[in-house]
């Protein structure tokens, strides 16, 4: 039998197969591109190139060369510096402590399963995709317990599991930008995003705060949710067609355990929320500013620690109400099981931080924050083709860099201050980045959990494999794409703040 000829779009997958597959580790890659900033600086320094400070006029900025004998000092006496200093390092790592416990307690898997069994049959795929998106608030403690649990319910209702597997993967992962609380994602952004503003305007960059585009993720949450549950029922499920496989699941409830244990973790959780509230809603509140206001306030330089507070006080009672957690020995085993998951992103904050921080001692983000501005105003990019221009190349390089923190730490120094020239605050780059990173996602074979994910649907379609993933989920990231970007674009029409404080337009400061 004659061998079928792959179409184009089948070739142009095995492609970024072929091509993402060659790329190196982050880990490594963040080290070549840090030999690349050292050799650079000398090259560009040699060449003589300046650009006027565009906070200072007047002021002429020049590349430092890091293979000078200064240089070179100041690469070695401040590498465990840059590693301590990387800001997602600590942020990450204390977010992780809290949402790390309510997620081996088994409280996160209780909340999202308790959540989609109590959902209408009518509403069942769009509480499926909004439970995707919610899941979030847990890092990626989704990606392990939605899609196959989507694709049982589905099952279960005589529907195509594969559709319900589609529907969760797509919340979880292409949806995994929006939410109705701030989440680990907000901080691990956020501090790269005002890092990449100081390179610009220290003093603008010093009034920002990680819940620059909260308002925006929470309308973003009800339009994929609606966007999700249509594509799933009109595209993907007509696609797929009737079920024809053998299996057959009973969709496992929560027991009395679990139920005691989420009534312990919703009282724990209301007394923390009424707790802080105390100490917000006053105007005399502890954790607020001086003058009384909220907007830059320790209220909101605290919201890291809120957050794990807030995960890991409900993580507490729940595994001592389900007898998950008897002592103190317990809870200290759940926080290292935690930290020693989070083993990668250690080592891969020692190689990203001596990127950003050489990348910064050299003046080069600076420089080609200026040139990249003129070449972009040159070619009359600017308002909504300029945001188009750039969703689509974060999306096209999410394709080959898995990692939203490594993509970010290596884009932001650069797009961030480029954008700032045009009149764009950090802010705005940071959620036109999030949208393009998130709907592209579940398109991508080099996504840490799209393995993951073909294994489950194996369950139900033996002959699953990447490019038929992909073309289950390509719709999504049409769809999700073209949906969230408009509603970026009526954002900046009717210039509301993207989050506390966080205008859509920068300015700077006279």
């Amino acid at each position: 039998m004659a061998k079928k000829r792959k179409g184009l779009f089948q070739k142009f997958l095995d492609m970024i197969e072929t091509v993402g597959n060659k790329l190196p580790h982050p880990v490594t890659l963040f080290a070549i591109l840090t030999l690349v900033v050292i050799a650079a600086s000398a090259l560009v320094s040699a060449a003589g190139i300046s650009v006027e400070h565009p906070g200072e006029e007047g002021e002429m900025v020049t590349v430092t060369n890091l293979l000078t004998a200064e240089g070179i000092q100041y690469m070695f006496t401040s590498m465990v510096d840059n590693f301590i200093g990387f800001a997602p390092l600590g942020v990450v790592l204390a977010t992780m402590l809290g949402i790390g416990l309510a997620e081996r307690t088994g409280l996160i898997s209780a909340c999202l399963r308790g959540f989609v069994l109590s959902v209408p049959k009518v509403l069942i795929t769009g509480g499926l995709v909004f439970a995707g998106i919610m899941s979030s608030v847990a890092s990626d403690a989704g990606y392990v317990v939605l899609p196959p649990l989507g694709a049982v319910i589905f099952a279960a209702l005589g529907r195509h599991p594969l559709a319900g597997l589609a529907a969760a993967f797509a919340g979880v992962s292409a949806g995994f930008s929006a939410n109705l609380f701030l989440s680990a994602t907000d901080p691990l952004l956020g501090e790269l995003t005002i890092q990449a503003a100081g390179i610009i305007d220290p003093s603008y960059a010093e009034g920002m705060n990680i819940a620059m585009n909260y308002y925006f993720i929470i309308v973003s949450v009800f339009l994929l949710t609606i966007v999700g549950a249509w594509v799933t029922e009109k595209i993907v499920e007509p696609r797929l067609g009737e079920y024809k496989g053998d299996y057959r699941e009973d969709i496992k409830g929560l027991d009395p355990k679990e139920k005691k244990g989420l009534i312990w973790a919703g009282v724990s959780l209301l007394v923390g929320i009424l707790i802080f509230a105390l100490m917000v809603v006053p105007e005399n509140g502890a954790l607020r500013a001086d003058d009384g206001g909220i907007i830059q306030s320790p209220f909101m330089s605290s919201l890291v620690p809120i957050i794990a507070i807030l995960f890991f006080i409900p993580g507490l009672f729940y595994g001592i109400a389900t007898k998950d957690i008897k002592s103190d020995k317990d809870v200290a085993n759940q926080l290292s099981d935690t930290m020693a998951a989070m083993g990668m992103f250690i080592v891969l904050a020692f190689t990203a931080g001596q990127f950003v921080a050489y990348f910064g001692e050299t003046n080069m983000g600076l420089v080609l924050g200026v040139y990249g501005a003129e070449a972009l105003e040159a070619a009359n990019l600017t308002g909504i083709p300029l945001i188009l221009s750039f969703i689509v190349v974060a999306g096209f390089i999410n394709l080959f860099i898995g990692s939203a923190s490594a993509k970010w730490a290596m884009m932001a120094p650069v797009f961030v201050p480029i954008m700032m020239q045009l009149g764009y605050s950090p802010e705005m780059t940071q959620m036109a980045y999030r949208i393009a990173d998130s709907t592209t996602n579940i398109i991508t074979p080099l996504m840490t959990y799209f393995a993951i994910i073909i294994a489950f649907a194996q369950k139900y379609d033996k002959k699953m494999g990447i490019g038929t993933l992909i073309s289950v989920m390509f719709p999504y990231t049409i769809v999700f794409t073209i949906a969230w970007t408009i509603m970026l674009i009526v954002w900046m029409f009717f210039g509301i703040d993207l989050g506390p404080g966080s205008p859509i337009h920068y300015t700077p400061a006279e």
